[in-house]
């Protein structure tokens, strides 16, 4: 039933008011308005929408980017995403991309689902703004999803038409259109619709100024003393949605849509552990996946005892969120049992291998705020050692290395989202000679070419990219470098990160030629291109760790786990195997944590015999490749950071 409450129509059919009122002229939507922020003006005036809030709202869509007519996630068009997914949304398998055993305790068999998301089930309004934004102009569904100067006068005309619902005057302020712009974010509740309207007045108090994805400058003026008024909230009829049992901050919307814990079969049940953190253990990551799936579809998936879970997930048109599972249980999620009993997992509504699915400004802004509260409430540092994406969890052992999911991907946007982090990623050094890196691209200048988006082998449509690929040499006819964990000769694949880096993450300077730097990376010296005019990495200062003095080289672990001695009567001891890798003589790695060896057993659904085992054994959590591993401390010793 609580699925089935995210159904409700979100923006009714074309209500008496809409037919009232004449359609404009289609010239308003015609390429013929030769600016964007022309194209703005021109709308506002036709649809007498203020201008600000026009803007406002679609940098909350998608930041002024046109996206070249493809669709986001949600089936979203243009600049004001509207949405026709009955065009564009293709709903899939979560997470295809890799076979990993979502729980990732070799100490029980593997957890493999692949579920089905529902494929008959009737699109919500929300993902079908677009035919009625058709209906208003008289613009052609076509035009609306391709020209952007058509789509802002689409939104404008929804906008216009919701202020005519409420029954206010298109008036000139923007603080009177309040109520509005919630029933324009497309979500059934009011907790949803606010906090997605309490967004776009915080960007016109603060104002943005960019340039879009085709080139072209954009400005939102300031206004930091704009008020809305909030009281027009309780008109606008959408229902009142219950954060009972979340663990949300009171700036997102949030509502409990619990993961069963239950028995099933003979011996099995899902889809989580239940536990007792950060008492009985810290936590000390959080993972971002995408969902590989639509909405509804994901939100049926955790539901199902059989299947695995996660502990939140986020809606791509509203930034709506979903709490599935306690911060205090372990959701099954990230394919390491380590990181799984130790990290929240944050779901994402998108798809990795469509790079012009884009996701919405309303989602990061959603997901940081949640993030940072998690990581407030829990002592998580704000890095990318500790601010996972799913690709860059270490597979546990060195046979489920070739099979961890891939996702977020090379399209999640990591510069913005730590920038809404209030965590921007800046050189915190004034040189890189023998220091170490952040990966720091231009997102949208950034364009590595992928392939097997659509079709394997097959280039992705261009797009930006947090990702930076890896050379053999300091020349980008060399050989890309090779990940001997996967077991396979490195590609271009959207999927296979073995010669890529992403945006945030640190490495030791291992040399420098002209506008190439070179780190250390799997073992080996890895190049990429940083020109001093546009860097693609920036000097930073931190901690590092290399083998100690007489050791050749030190091994490399895809978990932390304590030494045999240190597990008591009833609890199997579990294997410390190293990976494939190793850390040789030399080389520098850039530390993310020390931890001791830590196992949380729990096997079985009744949690009387559920107990932490903590080891003597440290450990150090270092960016090891794309992925981050651990090294014993004992076997390594600490650089100090160069000032």
């Amino acid at each position: 039933m609580a699925s089935a409450a995210l159904l409700l129509p979100l923006l009714a059919a074309a209500s008496p008011a809409d037919a009232a009122a004449p359609a404009p002229a289609p010239a308003v939507g015609s390429t013929s308005a030769k600016s964007l922020q022309r194209a703005f003006a021109a709308a506002a005036a036709e649809y007498h929408v203020p201008q600000s809030l026009l803007l406002g709202v679609s940098y909350l869509q998608s930041r002024w980017d046109a996206h070249a007519g493809a669709p986001s996630v949600t089936g979203g068009y243009g600049p004001m995403h509207l949405t026709d997914a009955r065009t564009a949304l293709a709903e899939g398998t979560r997470h295809g991309e890799g076979t990993e055993d979502a729980r990732g305790d070799s100490g029980r068999r593997a957890r493999v689902r692949h579920a089905e998301p529902p494929s008959d089930r009737q699109l919500p309004d929300r993902l079908k703004t677009l035919p009625r934004a058709a209906r208003l102009t008289g613009l052609s569904t076509a035009e609306l999803r391709a020209d952007p100067a058509a789509n802002i006068a689409g939104g404008a005309a929804l906008l216009a038409a919701a202020q005519r619902q409420l029954g206010e005057p298109l008036s000139a302020d923007p603080a009177l259109w309040y109520g509005a712009v919630a029933r324009f974010s497309g979500a059934d509740d009011s907790a949803t619709a606010a906090a997605y309207a309490d967004d776009v007045f915080t960007v016109l108090r603060t104002g943005q100024e960019r340039t879009t994805d085709t080139g072209e400058p954009v400005t939102l003026a300031a206004r930091p003393g704009l008020v809305p008024r909030k009281a027009q909230l309780r008109g606008t009829g959408l229902r009142t949605a219950s954060r009972a049992g979340t663990e949300c901050p009171a700036t997102v919307s949030c509502e409990w849509i619990p993961a069963p814990y239950a028995q099933f079969g003979d011996d099995d049940y899902g889809n989580h552990d239940l536990g007792d953190r950060p008492v009985s253990t810290s936590i000390k990551y959080i993972v971002v996946h995408d969902t590989e799936g639509g909405w509804e579809g994901v939100i049926d998936m955790v539901q199902d005892p059989t299947y695995v879970s996660w502990n939140y997930s986020l809606r791509s048109t509203d930034g709506h969120v979903a709490q599935h599972v306690k911060a205090k249980d372990v959701a099954w999620h990230a394919g390491n049992w380590y990181v799984n009993a130790k990290s929240i997992g944050l779901e994402h509504e998108g798809f990795l291998a469509q790079p012009d699915a884009w996701y919405t400004e309303a989602m990061y802004r959603s997901s940081a705020r949640l993030v940072k509260y998690l990581a407030s409430r829990y002592g998580i540092p704000l890095d990318r050692q500790h601010i996972l994406g799913h690709d860059t969890v270490p597979g546990p052992t060195t046979a489920s290395v070739p099979g961890m999911h891939t996702d977020p991907g090379p399209y999640w946007d990591w510069r913005h989202y730590f920038e809404l982090l209030d965590r921007p990623l800046v050189a915190t050094a004034r040189r890189t000679g023998g220091g170490l890196v952040t990966v720091r691209p231009d997102y949208e200048a950034n364009r590595p070419v992928f392939t097997g988006c659509v079709t394997p082998g097959e280039p992705c449509a261009a797009h930006g990219s947090s990702a930076v690929r890896l050379y053999s040499d300091h020349d980008e006819r060399s050989a890309l470098i090779t990940d001997i964990g996967q077991g396979s000769a490195p590609t271009k694949d959207v999927n296979d990160h073995s010669s890529r880096v992403s945006t945030g993450q640190q490495y030791a300077v291992a040399d420098q030629w002209g506008d190439w730097t070179a780190i250390w990376y799997l073992g080996q010296k890895a190049w990429f291109r940083n020109p001093k005019d546009h860097p693609t990495a920036v000097p930073g200062a931190g901690r590092m760790i290399t083998p100690k003095d007489g050791r050749a080289s030190v091994p490399v672990y895809g978990r932390a786990y304590p030494e045999a001695s240190a597990y008591p009567a009833g609890v199997p001891a579990q294997t410390v195997a190293p990976l494939a890798y190793t850390l040789p003589k030399g080389q520098r790695y850039v530390v993310g944590d020390e931890v001791p060896g830590e196992y949380y057993y729990a096997v079985t659904f009744a949690t009387s015999s559920h107990r932490v085992v903590t080891g003597k054994d440290l450990y150090y959590e270092i960016q090891y490749g794309h992925r981050v591993a651990f090294v014993r401390a004992a076997d390594v010793q600490l650089v100090e950071p160069k000032k």
